[in-house]
């Protein structure tokens, strides 16, 4: 043997060692043309960002963007409807004082009877609205419980009565039994709005899926943390639904008060049918109608802004 050939050897080893390890050089190579701050573990790349490290599998896109929740309220919902019913408000405004009125017309327009008749429709549209929200939610939330459900279609169709009954011929018993006035008509509001809230809110507490009030229940909440913490706070949007139903109801109905003594704008709309006079019928008939989709408006506005953060819809 040469003397040099154990040098030739390994100077041959040394030379070839590269192509005798083709993968461990491959894995060199592949990590020095990674990006900085990326490396490669076992198949996997992992990504410093911001502290923290992101793993990708090599045959997997990048992360989804993560979606943003849609605005609750865009300007064209807050401006359109106000704008355009106070341009049909001066358009009104602007006739009806261009005209010429006879001595009925204006003595039922003016002294300010107008500003009269409609805060008592707003008077009572407020105040049954608000009976219809205490008797209907409490109602609503005591028939979604185990020990009264049973009794849940009875006062559903008792509270239908109210709603089925034509409004006319409910407020005309209703005078008959407790006499005229205010209250009479109130009495007649609130029956005839009261199946709209109630309705919604049993749907809405019925809906709730069940396996979240039990996950409630787990963690060791009461009952009534239950109810006011989960089961209310997925129930409203269908609850506000029923609400917003019942305001525009109100509207409408209130205006059959001047049967019973209530006052309001039917008192305007009555006195220009029975006077045939179409400015007065006109008047009272616009300020109705504005009103109710001004309280619509209104309550969608509302129903935006208190639903809850978790049921917003992601763009």
């Amino acid at each position: 043997m040469s003397p040099d050939g154990p040098d030739r050897a390994t100077g041959a080893s040394r030379a070839d060692g590269g192509r005798s390890h083709p993968s461990g050089r491959d894995t060199r190579d592949a990590g020095e043309r990674r990006p900085p701050g990326e490396h490669d573990v076992r198949g996997l790349a992992f990504r410093d960002d911001d502290g923290g490290t992101e793993r990708e599998e090599h045959e997997g896109g990048p992360a989804p963007a993560a979606t943003r929740p849609k605005p609750k309220l865009t300007w064209r919902k807050l401006v359109f409807t106000p704008v355009v019913l106070a341009a049909v408000l001066l358009a009104t405004y602007l006739w009806i004082t261009n005209i010429h009125l006879d001595a009925i017309e204006k003595n039922s327009l003016d002294d300010g009877n107008v500003q009269l008749r409609l805060w008592q429709h707003v008077k009572l549209t407020a105040i049954s609205t608000f009976w219809v929200l205490v008797i209907a939610i409490p109602v609503g939330i005591a028939l979604t419980r185990r020990r009264l459900r049973r009794v849940a279609p009875f006062v559903t169709a008792l509270a239908n009565i109210g709603q089925a009954t034509p409004a006319i011929g409910l407020l005309a018993l209703l005078v008959i039994w407790l006499g005229i006035g205010a209250r009479t008509a109130i009495i007649g509001i609130v029956a005839y709005a009261v199946l709209p809230v109630l309705s919604n809110t049993v749907a809405g507490l019925k809906a709730i899926d069940p396996t979240l009030v039990e996950a409630a229940r787990g963690i060791g909440m009461s009952a009534p943390g239950v109810l006011a913490k989960v089961e209310l706070p997925l129930a409203v949007p269908l609850i506000l639904a029923g609400v917003r139903t019942a305001l525009v109801l109100n509207v409408g109905t209130a205006t059959l008060a001047t049967f019973g003594g209530g006052g309001g704008l039917g008192d305007l709309i009555t006195s220009g049918i029975v006077n045939q006079r179409m400015p007065v019928l006109i008047l009272g008939s616009v300020l109705t109608v504005v009103l109710a989709l001004f309280v619509d408006w209104l309550a969608s506005v509302a129903e935006q802004l208190m639903r809850p953060r978790g049921l917003e819809v992601t763009a």
